[in-house]
């Protein structure tokens, strides 16, 4: 007769990037948690709940070393550095790259299988599902609001992808949707094309630092831009739009649909 080889999951998680633990805070299984990075925000809790072993380029190594995860979970290309040399170290690491809106649900999914909350996980993304099917409904009808979304001012970055289909879904048109690719070099804009595209609204949402709003109005040629003439430039929450998880879903749609619609009434006033 066969052995029953018991079903065994992840013990012990180490984080590198904030979307992983806002996940497993939802899924209800933030005890897995061993280590996150710096830069967590999402919940407020999670700083003080557990080690932080990490930034988002850099990590300490020799500690989640010694923490002995039995899993470490990273994003993007930007951290295989750190992927390589603790693969090296005989740890087992999982690097994802959804860059989609599709692609996150798909990972909130991948992840809810991988410690075994399978049933929690198929929740939470119908729920999120429907909350963009809403979003999309209420603004099928309406006129799109032009916007230019910087996700960093030197050089000028506008809006990754999955930042891009959330303008869409609420009602919003990223006059960038032409450059979203992964790498930053893709969505590198000039001023020039800002002015020449006049965006109705300008959303910055710099990556790690506080956002100059007034930096926009000596820029050369933004004078002419509607959004300047008419006072919309805004500053959104890195925290929310820039991390390829939950926040998206749970507080971008919401916030990024009101201001969007604000600035919809305000223009056809």
């Amino acid at each position: 007769m066969g052995h029953n080889l018991e079903m065994s999951f992840p013990s012990k998680i180490i984080c590198l990037t904030e979307e992983t633990v806002e996940t497993l805070y939802l899924l209800g299984r933030s005890d897995l948690i061993a280590g996150v990075s710096q830069y967590v925000e999402r919940p407020p809790e999670a700083k003080t709940n557990h080690p932080i072993v990490s930034q988002f380029v850099r990590s300490d190594l020799d500690q989640i070393k010694s923490l002995k995860p039995d899993l470490i979970i990273g994003f993007s290309d930007i951290q295989k550095d750190t992927a390589k040399e603790l693969v090296g170290m005989g740890l087992n690491v999982f690097i994802s790259n959804q860059r989609s809106l599709t692609e996150i649900l798909d990972q909130i999914l991948l992840l809810g299988r991988i410690v075994g909350e399978e049933g929690r996980a198929s929740k939470l993304v119908e729920d999120f599902r429907l909350r963009i099917e809403n979003h999309r409904k209420k603004v099928k009808s309406l006129r799109k609001v032009k916007v230019y979304f910087e996700e960093w001012d030197h050089p000028r970055l506008s809006a990754i992808q999955w930042v891009s289909e959330l303008i869409e879904v609420c009602g919003g048109e990223n006059i960038f949707k032409h450059k979203t690719g992964s790498l930053a070099v893709d969505r590198q804009v000039t001023d020039r094309e800002v002015v020449e595209l006049n965006p109705d609204v300008i959303f910055g949402c710099w990556c790690g630092k506080k956002v100059k709003l007034d930096s926009f109005a000596s820029r050369d040629g933004f004078e002419a831009i509607s959004a300047l003439k008419n006072k919309k430039v805004f500053e959104l929450n890195p925290a929310i739009y820039l991390q390829p998880g939950p926040a998206l879903f749970v507080d971008g749609l919401t916030q990024l649909s009101e201001l969007l619609n604000n600035i919809r009434q305000d223009l056809d006033a």
